[in-house]
């Protein structure tokens, strides 16, 4: 079962570096004809990113490897997901807010959240009507990550990554501090009346 399991992602692998080298085969289409397919690089580095998040969370599943836990300044972790999820959302006629209210570092695994947080804004995205709030906050002796949406919410309409939330699920278990693990929840009614996903880390 294990050997089956290594070459589906080897197979996962192959296909992320062919969906990167489309993408630079259309970055330089774009430069020589100057036409504008951002959109479609967007949906292809969507793409390979939720296929490298899948390969993440199976080598940290299947071989018990540890995070990759630093000291991680939060301020710069969330300009980092609005610069990357800005202008595919303005293009969309959506802002994108930030409140940081969480000063310090935070020890994590900044690759990992910083993914699950762009994926959290892409489903927001699919949602939203005109506005997606991202902050963080600490609160007693947890960081507090939520992405919220002005959309109608969760169980009102399709899934956009129900394998994107439950592998956001499992690595925000794997955030281990003093024997308290980090949790995700998801509720309706946040900040902007729609949807809110929520990450903890101890």
């Amino acid at each position: 079962m294990h050997r089956l399991l290594d070459i589906l992602a080897s197979g996962i692998h192959d296909t992320k570096n062919q969906l990167f080298s489309a993408e630079s085969l259309i970055a330089m289409s774009e430069a020589k004809h100057r036409i504008d397919l951002s959109e479609v690089r967007y949906a292809i580095e969507l793409a390979a990113n939720r296929l490298s998040r899948t390969l993440t969370a199976y080598q940290l599943m299947r071989h018990n490897a540890r995070l990759a836990i630093v000291p991680s300044i939060v301020a710069d972790l969330c300009a980092e997901v609005a610069l990357a999820q800005k202008h595919h959302l303005a293009s969309r006629g959506i802002t994108l807010s930030i409140d940081c209210q969480a000063l310090d570092d935070w020890p994590l695994d900044r690759d990992l959240v910083t993914d699950m947080l762009n994926n959290a804004v892409q489903n927001a995205g699919q949602a939203a009507r005109h506005k997606i709030r991202l902050s963080a906050i600490e609160q007693g002796d947890e960081l507090i990550l939520r992405v919220e949406d002005d959309g109608p919410g969760f169980g009102t309409i399709p899934p956009t990554s129900g394998t994107g939330l439950i592998l956001a699920e499992k690595l925000a278990v794997l955030h281990v501090r003093q024997k308290r693990h980090g949790s995700l929840h998801l509720s309706n009614g946040g900040a902007l009346g729609g949807a809110c996903f929520e990450l903890r880390l101890p």
